[in-house]
């Protein structure tokens, strides 16, 4: 039963689960989702922060990112989740505030951060001998402050215009979260203005990253064909392959919501994509970097040995 002291400035969703008959088939299904991220991502940097093998300039971004997803997933899976079993759909407005500059702001870093992470694998690929020199801890650190000043300004120029156009008749958002396209169409004053500014800025913090890991990789090609050594090939190719699946699957979802013009948006289709990008791809990223990669795996089993053995000697002083 939906609550019925709902306050003027309320919005409501329409969210993911309306259809009674799938309702609670999509319930299990995004509640395994969201732990299945939380549990990989967790490990990941878990991994990355106790093995020493690990403690390098790719991990540690990628563990930065791992940090990211967490974050991220978790501003908008838990509240769908929690309202599915109280049966309710509304979010205050200061509550939608929130969400809104969290998800720009969460999303804005990690389109940075991976566009940086094609920077390392060039320096690592194109210029290995430099590689201490160019990607040192003080760069790494300014890698990652650079990606959370890009996310959060982007929160904080376009949340505060987004939320100050005034709501008027319905407040029903026809989308599982406060995403700005869909908070947008229900102001009842003219954005068009905005709506083009608010493009213009995602068009930029899309292709910027985009663009550097269009460079980065296009060095990379080339090196890696003039390289004599087939082992040499290999390695190299699947250093970055994970790196550009998730590339891949993070931006061109994230291309269709923000780059495609409204007028060829339909409602279920953005939220196919947005389920895409900020559901899926949390839980597919750190399964894609440690079903890939054989350090990770391989840190995996010297943590689970270590576990039996502790095990084994707690066990054999009793």
């Amino acid at each position: 039963m939906e609550r019925q002291n709902i306050s003027s400035t309320d919005f409501t969703f329409m969210g993911l689960f309306n259809r009674e008959e799938t309702s609670s088939l999509l319930f299990v299904i995004i509640s395994v989702i969201f732990f299945t991220a939380l549990v990989a991502n967790g490990i990941m940097i878990f991994l990355i922060n106790t093995d020493p093998r690990l403690h390098t300039p790719m991990y540690f971004l990628l563990s930065h990112l791992s940090f990211i997803d967490m974050m991220y997933i978790s501003t908008i899976v838990p509240k769908m989740l929690i309202d599915y079993l109280l049966g309710q759909r509304t979010i205050s407005f200061v509550g939608c505030t929130a969400q809104h500059f969290l998800y720009l702001t969460l999303v804005g870093a990690e389109f940075f951060l991976l566009g940086l992470m094609a920077y390392d694998r060039y320096v690592a690929i194109c210029n290995p001998l430099r590689y201490p020199v160019l990607m040192s801890r003080r760069i790494c650190w300014m890698i990652i402050a650079g990606s959370w000043f890009g996310g959060s300004l982007d929160g904080f120029l376009l949340t505060p215009i987004t939320m100050s156009f005034p709501f008027c008749g319905s407040r029903e958002i026809n989308h599982f979260f406060c995403e700005a396209p869909a908070v947008l169409k229900l102001a009842c004053a003219d954005t068009a203005l905005y709506e083009t500014v608010m493009y213009v800025c995602c068009v930029l913090m899309l292709l910027i990253p985009f663009s550097v890991v269009i460079a980065s990789y296009a060095r990379i090609l080339t090196t890696v064909y003039n390289m004599s050594s087939v082992e040499g090939r290999k390695k190299a190719f699947a250093t970055c392959s994970s790196h550009m699946t998730v590339v891949t699957l993070f931006y061109g979802a994230a291309m269709y919501t923000y780059m495609v013009p409204h007028t060829y948006h339909a409602p279920t289709q953005d939220k196919v994509f947005s389920v895409f990008y900020t559901i899926l791809t949390p839980m597919l990223n750190p399964l894609i970097y440690s079903l890939r990669n054989k350090d990770v795996t391989g840190a995996l089993r010297r943590t689970l040995g270590r576990f039996k053995n502790s095990h084994r000697v707690s066990e054999g002083a009793f």
